[in-house]
């Protein structure tokens, strides 16, 4: 097994200062490379649910807040957070591992998942921009409402299609081009291909991340889960089904 590293760490929000940056960046290192071991302790690898993909229920709704944040679920439902990086690889573990199991509790209406999109990784991609990109095509995929075709396109994103960090990645054509396999119409690969939504995934992303800072003192981590303000232990193999309890 490699050798974690803090490369999957979020960059701390700027400090006033050199010291207190480099100091607070030692934190940061030691909070991930701790996270990591844990998560691998725990068997982040096994897949729960195996065999029930992304939502399948049509009652199943998404909508865009105007944070940014994007909301799949039912009315009345539990709602959880999960502050993800399309390009981090612990957070695709997370999809592969409990994505199925989250998909089942939204379809049965146990919870409602409001997932909080981060672009930290941007530099760590080959064009500098993807996971700002990715971010603004969540956006122009769930803005159109469709639950089913928002959750296979998120879960596609996140797994089998996620591009390996400081490797290529997928340009515009090719991220309209899973909205597509997921479901969604014309009118969203346009505003995907066309980039409409850079400019504002980028704000929501940067706002995404200063909260995810500010709920961890600045120890932000992806993924990171939260129900009612509080941070999940996602190596507890249960989380999902005590979320919906």
């Amino acid at each position: 097994m490699s050798k974690p590293t803090s490369k999957h760490t979020p960059r701390p929000v700027s400090s006033k200062t050199t010291y207190a940056l480099a100091g607070l960046a030692v934190v940061v290192v030691v909070a991930i490379v701790a996270a990591l071991y844990l998560w691998n302790r725990g068997g982040g690898d096994e897949v729960r649910n195996d065999g029930y993909g992304p939502v399948h229920d049509p009652a199943v709704s998404v909508a865009l807040d105007s944070d940014g944040a994007i909301v799949l679920g039912k009315p009345n439902a539990k709602t959880i957070d999960i502050y993800e990086d399309p390009l981090c690889p612990a957070c695709g573990q997370l999809e592969k591992s409990y994505g199925q199991e989250i998909a089942q509790q939204v379809d049965l209406g146990k919870i409602a998942v409001r997932y909080r999109l981060v672009n930290f990784l941007d530099p760590r991609s080959a064009s500098k921009d993807y996971s700002t990109r990715a971010v603004a095509a969540n956006e122009c995929v769930a803005q159109a409402g469709d639950g089913p075709v928002y959750s296979k396109f998120h879960s596609l994103l996140f797994t089998t299609k996620q591009p390996a960090e400081g490797g290529s990645d997928h340009d515009n054509k090719e991220l309209a081009a899973i909205a597509k396999e997921a479901g969604a119409g014309d009118d969203v690969a346009k505003c995907i291909t066309s980039g409409d939504r850079a400019d504002t995934g980028r704000a929501h992303a940067e706002a995404a991340l200063k909260a995810l800072n500010d709920a961890l003192n600045n120890r932000a981590a992806t993924p990171s889960v939260f129900i009612d303000g509080k941070k999940v232990d996602v190596n507890n193999k249960n989380w999902v089904l005590d979320a919906a309890k």
